[in-house]
């Protein structure tokens, strides 16, 4: 017999690979149908008059929980207000305001978009970031988190934020006051509060009705487009606006999802850490296989060949 070389090695490896992706194939293939039942957010630009009231009750209601704190302004010596330039480690809701003139500006909401097929789990190697089939609640487990952060390289968003300034650091993002405002009284803390009626929340399916509807009965004032209903698969926040959505800092995507691509990959190969095991358990077949193939011809000769080198 001869020995298991290069080229058989990564035939066998290749054919270990395979099996281990066609067993699990259809595993995105079940979550490509978009669930209209899911909770979820419309965010309606032209509503907003920007009074920051959703951000201060998102981290008033979930400070403690989330382990939020209120972040300074430069100008402010006394600490009177909370004041965030960005999603941070600190912030998982934020209003921003664009303007290109006098006549055109638009503020927007940021926070997590809950997506319906959402990359952050599909690249967590850990199950850290986890999606609710009902719900559709996108959510972090500090407890499980190793801190390698690939949701944030993931999120096409930009949304998941870690906590570079904290000795026990954690991903923040919006979990939809899931352990907060939404237990105790059914809606988000964001939602609750907003005085001009800018965010509703809901079920997808009645979210997406009404946007619809606003688009229908005022055609001049929104542009033709519900941000969130087709993007990377569709997601749970929703955004109507005036402007252009790339404008407001949302990026243009596509419809396609990366997660169903990527879920193939983490959820399948290494799940339970199924492929190092498979090539180690590879490796050690190939060496006990060669092991066998020393035979006592194969001593004899090396042998006799150590002996003609000594005499």
């Amino acid at each position: 017999m001869k020995k298991t070389n290069r080229r058989q090695f990564l035939k066998v490896a290749a054919a270990g690979a395979a099996i281990l992706t066609t067993g699990k194939a259809s595993a995105s293939e079940a979550h490509r149908k978009v669930n209209n039942n899911t909770l979820s957010m419309l965010y309606d630009a032209t509503k907003c008059v920007g009074c920051k009231a959703c951000m201060a009750a998102c981290k008033r209601v979930n400070g403690d929980y989330g382990s939020l704190a209120y972040e300074q302004a430069s100008f402010d010596r006394d600490g009177l207000w909370d004041a965030p330039q960005d999603l941070s480690g600190s912030t998982r809701t934020l209003i921003k305001l664009f303007k290109e003139s006098e006549r055109d500006w638009s503020y927007v909401k940021y926070s997590c978009m809950h997506c319906q097929k959402p990359s952050c789990v599909s690249v967590c190697p850990v199950a850290a970031m986890t999606r609710d089939p009902e719900t559709g609640i996108v959510d972090y487990n500090k407890n499980t988190c190793i801190g390698c952060r690939y949701c944030q390289v993931a999120c096409a968003f930009n949304i998941p934020k870690f906590q570079w300034d904290r000795a026990i650091p954690q991903i923040v993002k919006c979990d939809l006051c899931k352990n907060t405002n939404l237990r105790q009284k059914g809606i988000t803390a964001c939602a609750e509060v907003c005085p001009a009626g800018a965010i509703m929340f809901g079920k997808r399916g009645d979210l997406l009705a009404e946007a619809q509807k606003r688009l229908a009965e005022n055609p001049g004032k929104y542009l033709n487009h519900i941000y969130g209903e087709k993007e990377v698969g569709g997601a749970n926040h929703l955004y109507l606006a005036s402007m252009q959505f790339n404008k407001l800092g949302l990026p243009v995507l596509k419809d396609e999802a990366p997660a169903e691509f990527s879920e193939k990959i983490q959820h399948t190969i290494y799940k339970g850490f199924v492929a190092p095991v498979a090539l180690y358990g590879t490796l050690c077949w190939i060496a006990v296989k060669n092991m066998r193939t020393h035979g006592p011809d194969e001593k004899d000769h090396h042998n006799d060949t150590d002996k003609q080198g000594g005499a």
